[in-house]
């Protein structure tokens, strides 16, 4: 689902967001705040550019036909999304591999499809899914393994209050379904290689 956002979107935006300071007993005319409905309707903006890229275009714009078949990971790909639930951050690293099926792709556009889903109004395990399934449906592999760590901020600094959780999901197709192309995976992405 591809969003269009506006100028005239942006300022709407703002606007809301000074409602949402006079709404929490603040001057969204005082000297601070004055631009802040402004930076905080282009932070919005930034944050869920995901919903104006297509993650599937993203990979299929750099693929290239190439006989491997081994395993490709690429690890500790930085994530920043917000919960859908409370519109508070959650952050963290994601871990993808795939089997090559005769195609390969770039290796930066893995990041980019990574970003493209995680900036979006998300939960984590859906994020999970959607990275795996992108690729699974771009590439046809031979398998696809995604696993995301992340700290929420709606667990951390509300609700329940624990600063030093940290929520795991995974996602796999594929040979990634066999017990030992899985421990593979798990072990190269624990590993500290460099």
């Amino acid at each position: 689902m591809e969003v269009d956002f506006s100028i005239s979107t942006l300022r709407e935006t703002a606007r809301l967001y000074r409602e949402i300071l006079r709404q929490a007993g603040e001057d969204p005319d005082r000297e601070g705040l004055l631009r802040t409905p402004e930076r905080a309707a282009k932070a919005f903006h930034f944050l869920t550019q995901g919903y104006r890229q297509n993650p599937e275009t993203i990979l299929r714009s750099a693929i290239f036909k190439q006989d491997y078949s081994e395993m490709v990971v690429v690890k500790d790909i930085e994530i920043y999304s917000l919960c859908e639930h409370h519109l508070l951050p959650f952050f963290g690293k994601a871990h993808v591999a795939y089997i090559p099926h005769g195609r390969i792709v770039g290796l930066s556009k893995i990041p980019r499809v990574v970003d493209a889903f995680a900036r979006r109004l998300q939960v984590q395990e859906r994020l999970t899914c959607e990275i795996r399934d992108c690729i699974h449906n771009a590439l046809q592999p031979l398998g696809v393994a995604v696993v995301i760590e992340a700290r929420h901020l709606c667990m951390q600094m509300r609700g329940v209050n624990k600063q030093n959780s940290v929520t795991t999901t995974s996602a796999f197709t594929g040979e990634f379904e066999k017990e030992a192309t899985r421990k593979e995976f798990l072990n190269l992405i624990s590993a500290r290689l460099s």
